[in-house]
């Protein structure tokens, strides 16, 4: 994938399995929300050619198909939670009984009736979630969800991310911070725009003889660096 005259991506391609978490990564600036904005087809001025789900990216086909987090919560502050996903779901043109399923999934029963901006950070992020869960999308892509989180938030999102993936839902959730790789089933990472990896946790320690995830990641720089 080019953007203006630099390839900021180079020959990335991997397949994701349905009902599994897969995690995307590698530190800042490293190609991970280009990656994520090309998948669901928000990347602008760049070229390249983008498959998803069959699809070129962006597609209209794909739309209610994939279902997408920002880094920064995607809901109004001044709206309550139900506020919010009655508003989404009217865009969408999804069924209004969908409401009631995405806040039983996000655990947010309690806090429906309060303003998005008086809850924690965690909480707004399950908003961002549950919005993203209307109409039961087959793939939910999810950027850097847990930045900026307490442990215990991190703790609670995972389990939750878990139990999507359990109930059928396909995830793809970046991150920059190591210690989330092993709470993932499979793994892609990358650096520099490259993807240096794409294997399950355990396959990727034992390929380079490391019980740390981060220092798997270093060998595979070095191993990189040394085969130029």
């Amino acid at each position: 994938m080019v953007r203006g005259e630099r390839e900021v991506l180079h020959g990335v391609s991997f397949d994701l399995a349905v009902g599994s978490l897969t995690g995307l990564l590698g530190p800042s600036g490293c190609g991970k929300t280009t990656l994520i904005r090309a998948v669901v087809g928000l990347q602008a001025k760049v070229t390249g050619d983008v498959q998803v789900l069959g699809l070129p990216a962006g597609a209209p086909k794909l739309r209610g198909r994939i279902g997408y987090v920002t880094q920064e919560p995607s809901v109004y502050g001044d709206l309550t939670v139900l506020e919010n996903l009655r508003f989404f779901a009217a865009v969408l043109g999804v069924p209004s009984d969908d409401i009631d399923r995405v806040i039983d999934a996000v655990d947010l029963r309690s806090h429906a009736a309060e303003r998005v901006d008086r809850l924690s950070g965690g909480q707004r992020s399950r908003v961002s979630l549950a919005a993203a869960l209307l109409g039961n999308p087959e793939l939910l892509v999810l950027d850097e969800p847990t930045v900026g989180l307490d442990p215990v938030l991190r703790r609670d999102l995972w389990e939750l991310f878990h139990r999507l993936a359990d109930g059928g839902a396909t995830l793809l959730v970046s991150s920059h911070v190591m210690d989330e790789a092993s709470r993932c089933d499979r793994l892609l990472l990358m650096r520099e725009g490259e993807l240096l990896a794409d294997d399950t946790p355990r396959g990727l320690l034992d390929s380079v003889g490391t019980d740390d995830i981060e220092q798997a990641f270093l060998t595979l720089i070095d191993q990189k660096a040394g085969a130029r």
